[in-house]
């Protein structure tokens, strides 16, 4: 017999758990609205070229393929061999398939901006609230299905972009009671000066890809892996000095400056960042050179969020300026700027520090006890009633003794019961209680609105 059971990196999310997933996407959805963004949404799967190539060799290799339909059809078995013979030598084929679930919502995003250009106003502004998939090894915090929320303005190149961003995330965070969260900021013109003293400009992927990983795998690692990749010992030297500025963001930026002298990239990706920080004063913002986010299309500013230090968790949000990112799609010279919450590891450190409201597992109000036929049916519209005036309430579906009554409401945190039987319909009131002090009274039926509202 087949024993249920749902792919590796997936979740099935019970009452208890869509409802602390809400109070955080509503809490983002706000605040995106707050600041002028407005909705979209896109197709859960896209064609496979719009996606491949677009998030760097590590990236592409996470993109969840959609095999073709009636690959098993005996008119398609000889397309679907040859097919697998591409795939066995490396080689994407559309004898297999021509379309893939979405990474990511920058993509698709781009994607949607070329498409319809003609018919945006700029800058144009939009959040987008929806689930991506990855084909990545299951963990804490790392799933394969996981929802994404990103908010992005394209059609400018003002820093004033990336001040509101920070300054997103910073409300954002403040208003879950992440108070202790760290954002770190850097500029991929800087690594793109760091490429272009350690070998040229074309080892900029494999330097980026390499310092990526410092946090999971440490520097002599990454030291390691520079030297697989070609970077020559000098230039590894240089890459290490990198690597170890620190102190405050000020220490950091003048340290910088040192080591690159008069490249001229270095210096616009310095200015940059120190105008950025010079205007989120109020905000906890710090300059990390070893932050590269490993995705091809950022070429400017780079932010990431991270859980407070005593939570395990790492990254719960991220983003960067891509200053033409449409181009990939024959729309170009658009600028754009982004970031990205992760929603499933918000949750899981919100979980962990004990920050949800307690009164968010509250779904039915007032359970009113089925007390006979006659007494439910005289219930019904008293229930319509309620519910009109915002107040949830449900009706124990059969006439059944008290104490089974009280503990359905009781195993559903049900914080009020309302008894209405004959001798409550004679009188027109009812008789109500509260299941966690235990008071019980008769109220009229006029005054229950007003009485559970308070």
């Amino acid at each position: 017999m087949y024993k249920p059971g749902i792919p590796q990196g997936t979740r099935d999310f019970s009452a208890e758990t869509v409802q602390k997933r809400n109070y955080i996407l509503q809490t983002i959805k706000n605040v995106f609205e707050l600041f002028g963004f407005q909705p979209l949404e896109t197709p859960a799967m896209e064609n496979l070229e719009t996606l491949m190539g677009k998030y760097g060799e590590e990236g592409d290799k996470l993109i969840f393929k959609i095999l073709n339909n009636g690959l098993s059809d005996p008119k398609n078995i000889d397309k679907a061999k040859a097919g697998f013979e591409k795939l066995l030598e490396g080689r994407n084929t559309v004898e297999l398939t021509e379309r893939a679930l979405k990474y990511d919502l920058t993509i698709p995003f781009a994607r949607y901006v070329a498409m319809n250009y003609g018919q945006l106003t700029f800058p144009f502004k939009r959040y987008q609230v929806q689930p991506v998939w990855r084909a990545d090894r299951p963990q804490k915090g790392r799933y394969r299905e996981f929802t994404q929320c990103d908010a992005d303005v394209v059609g400018s190149t003002s820093l004033i972009n990336e001040i509101e961003l920070v300054n997103i995330y910073h409300t954002v965070f403040t208003k879950l009671g992440l108070a202790q969260y760290e954002l770190k900021i850097n500029s991929r013109k800087i690594l793109a000066a760091l490429a272009e003293i350690s070998g040229g400009i074309d080892k900029m992927t494999d330097i980026t890809i390499a310092i990526d990983k410092i946090d999971k795998i440490g520097i002599d690692k990454v030291k390691e892996e520079l030297k697989q990749r070609r970077i020559l010992e000098e230039h590894i030297v240089t890459i290490e000095k990198y690597l170890h500025i620190d102190g405050t963001n000020e220490d950091k930026l003048k340290a910088v400056t040192n080591l690159f002298q008069n490249n001229e990239t270095a210096k616009n990706g310095i200015d940059e960042l120190n105008f950025i920080l010079t205007h989120s004063k109020n905000i906890n913002l710090s300059i990390d050179f070893t932050l590269a986010r490993g995705l091809n299309y950022y070429t400017g500013t780079i932010l990431e969020a991270k859980a407070p230090a005593h939570v395990k968790m790492g990254s719960i949000g991220g983003g960067g300026r891509y200053d033409d990112l449409t181009g990939l799609f024959a729309v170009p010279g658009i600028a754009g700027v982004g970031i990205s919450f992760g929603v499933d590891r918000i949750y899981d450190v919100l979980e962990e520090l004990k920050l949800f409201p307690q009164d968010l597992q509250l779904s039915t109000k007032v359970l009113f006890f089925n007390m006979g036929k006659d007494e439910s049916l005289a219930a019904l519209p008293l229930m319509q009633a309620l519910r009109h005036s915002g107040i949830s309430c449900e009706l124990y579906h059969e006439p059944v003794k008290m104490d089974k009554q009280f503990k359905y409401a009781d195993k559903k945190n049900i914080p009020f019961i309302i008894i209405y039987g004959s001798n409550e319909i004679a009188t027109n009131e009812v008789v109500i209680k509260n299941l966690k002090t235990g008071h019980q009274q008769n109220i009229a039926l006029k005054n229950l609105p007003s009485f559970l509202f308070n």
